[in-house]
């Protein structure tokens, strides 16, 4: 595939780096082979061990009978595990700093003052009755990355920072204030600690009065890698190391209202009725037929649906359900939409019904940079790991950080492909996998020509 292709740029970048067992990259036409050799040091390693614990003990703060986390922004639990995670920052060697929309930063100083900063980190907020592995994989293996790098004294040209992005999980708010997307609307939002954003801002040390100075520019950071658990299935039931993440994919979501004609369900004939609930059964059977005639990794879901007025004996006069179609092709996505809007009016033709769309959310697909990519696929097979070009079928901090500059993304297996729920499960050597790859790509970044 192109997208699996190494440039001479790329690949030059990550020559200067020993990585996996002592080696040198040779070429074959414009394909990369790892050649064994003993020339050349050890490459940096994380401390997996270390990493691995330093998670177990985050998972303690909002930890819930059911084996998870309910670790939400703005709560008390948040604010612990912020406090947490900055202590092992500042033991990492980095100098830390809250800006005013409230996410922490963590910043290595490079050799080079004039460059701009490499940035890497996640989240560790989570959503309700949540899993330990969602945000704080990335967030606390990116520390680990900084603090390896400090003990076994390796240095970079550029600043390193590591950034932990607050309330990720109730809408990427802490990214979203970096490009300048959170907006007064958006700040009277109640979210799932009882708090509004306005007020959750402060409370995790941000200056709501200063947000807009939040905003950065594009051209600000060198890049960003964002390290994550896949949330879906593909890598674990593939037997794969690492997922090479293309992009994220856009969101189309609507509210669709059947409005028919509600009437005695004992008296009024099958053939009378005007079934709101029937029209609904039929359209959500249909989103699926239409979603899956056509090749590819789209999606779409009908996730909520209501009847009124609700009642056994009435025949439902409305039923307001949810669609959403989500894929890394916009274009594709809007055609399936107005494929599937065609296919409701046949529905509603038939059964005496009208459908009618109102937008809920829309997010257009954020594609991750061709040549980080690359450079996260040569650092894993330097590793000697297995990889998967795949989408992130999941919203992520990284697709607002890819207005800003070069991003990317780095997934690892999700047994049985379960998130946000307490049975969402990574293997520690999945995870210590992750942040040597992590820390590879940082330093290929760190050394590419374009960085």
């Amino acid at each position: 595939m192109r997208r699996r292709d190494f440039t001479k740029t790329s690949l030059s970048a990550l020559g200067a780096l020993s990585i996996g067992r002592a080696g040198s990259f040779s070429f074959l036409g414009d394909r990369a082979r790892v050649s064994t050799g003993e020339a050349g040091g050890a490459a940096p390693r994380v401390n997996g061990e270390r990493l691995n614990a330093h998670l177990a003990a985050l998972s303690e703060f909002g930890k819930n009978p059911f084996g998870g986390v309910s670790r939400v922004a703005y709560s008390d639990f948040d604010r612990q595990g912020r406090e947490y995670a900055m202590r092992l920052m500042r033991e990492a060697g980095l100098t830390v700093t809250v800006d005013v929309a409230g996410n922490i930063w963590g910043r290595r100083a490079g050799s080079d003052p004039a460059r701009k900063p490499i940035v890497f980190g996640s989240h560790i907020d989570s959503v309700p009755e949540g899993g330990n592995f969602d945000g704080p994989v990335g967030s606390l293996g990116a520390i680990e990355v900084a603090q390896s790098l400090g003990e076994q004294r390796v240095s970079t040209k550029h600043p390193l920072d590591v950034v932990i992005f607050q309330n990720e999980e109730g809408g990427t708010v802490g990214s979203r204030a970096l490009t300048g997307e959170v907006h007064d609307s958006d700040l009277a939002l109640k979210t799932q600690s009882g708090k509004t954003i306005r007020e959750g801002i402060a409370f995790v040390g941000g200056d709501v009065a200063r947000l807009a100075s939040a905003r950065r520019s594009p051209g600000d950071f060198a890049a960003y890698v964002e390290l994550h658990i896949e949330q879906g299935g593909n890598l674990d039931r593939e037997k794969l190391d690492i997922g090479v993440v293309e992009g994220i994919v856009g969101i189309a979501q609507y509210e669709v209202t059947i409005t028919g004609f509600q009437n005695h369900a004992g008296t009024t004939a099958m053939a009378d009725r005007k079934d709101a609930m029937l029209a609904a059964a039929r359209f959500t059977d249909m989103v699926n037929r239409v979603v899956t005639s056509v090749p590819g990794r789209q999606v779409g879901t009908v996730g909520r649906i209501q009847a009124f007025p609700g009642a056994p004996n009435v025949v439902p006069g409305k039923v307001v359900c949810t669609l959403e179609v989500r894929d890394l092709d916009a274009k594709k996505a809007a055609m399936l939409v107005e494929r599937i809007k065609r296919e409701a009016a046949a529905i509603g033709e038939a059964t005496g019904t009208t459908f009618a769309y109102t937008d809920l959310h829309h997010s257009t697909p954020a594609l991750c940079d061709p040549r980080v990519q690359q450079t996260v696929e040569g650092a894993a097979r330097g590793l000697s790991l297995t990889t998967k070009y795949l989408p992130s079928g999941a919203g992520h901090d990284a697709q607002h950080m890819a207005k800003l500059c070069p991003s990317g993304m780095i997934f690892i297996p999700s047994v049985g492909g379960i998130s946000h729920s307490p049975k969402e499960f990574s293997h520690a050597k999945d995870i210590t996998n992750g942040a040597n790859v992590l820390l590879a790509t940082i330093l290929a970044l760190d050394s590419a020509p374009w960085s």
